[in-house]
């Protein structure tokens, strides 16, 4: 996962990567908040100012780790970014272009989005598909269900993206038993299914 400029040093990369590997592992074996710089530094195999170049603190490295997880998932979903004109169906592909990437990068995932001690990632990743949803709305795409069962947008908002991210921790969990495309078709199984019965209710 790389979301820096071309011009940045590759020992710079090169630091930041065993930093956020040192992390990843750390966590898997102890709470956030046991996790000192020096503890950190021993494991990422550099010394302490080393780490104070890069960063302020753990909070602050949390933080920038869940800006650059952000910056690419963003990079991913903008190969093929959604507009006005955009098809239900190129929606769906750019939730399998997303899962996919998570998919290719399932260790780090697992971690930061399953740990209950930082929500940083979490919190991060809800933004991002509450954007995406929230685009989709915008460009007219809303199901039937809002208008006619009066539905608040913001309420479809939080609804669709909090279940939407919740199913992607799930999947996580239980080590991503299903392709990231047939999880996506079976999420728009289960919206198509839902607006159906309320069109028919």
């Amino acid at each position: 996962m790389n979301n820096t400029t071309p011009h940045t040093d590759p020992r710079i990369l090169r630091t930041r990567q065993l930093i956020k590997d040192a992390v990843i592992e750390l966590l898997q074996e102890m709470d956030i908040e046991k996790i000192s710089v020096n503890r950190l530094a021993e494991r990422a195999t550099i010394n302490r100012v080393t780490f104070y170049l890069h960063y302020r603190d753990i909070p602050d490295m949390l933080e920038k780790m869940a800006d650059e997880m952000v910056q690419d998932i963003r990079q991913v979903m903008n190969r093929n970014p959604l507009n006005l004109n955009s098809t239900d169906e190129e929606y769906w592909k750019m939730l399998v272009k997303m899962l996919e990437h998570i998919q290719d990068h399932a260790k780090f995932y697992k971690v930061i989005l399953t740990s209950k001690q930082s929500t940083v990632f979490r919190d991060r990743l809800l933004s991002v598909i509450t954007e995406m949803i929230s685009a989709r709305l915008e460009r007219g795409e809303s199901d039937s269900n809002i208008s006619t069962e009066n539905i608040q947008k913001d309420i479809t908002i939080w609804y669709g993206s909090s279940a939407l991210i919740g199913t992607i921790i799930a999947w996580l969990r239980k080590d991503m038993p299903y392709t990231p495309l047939f999880l996506a078709r079976q999420i728009a199984l289960l919206r198509s299914q839902y607006k159906n019965e309320n069109e028919n209710a």
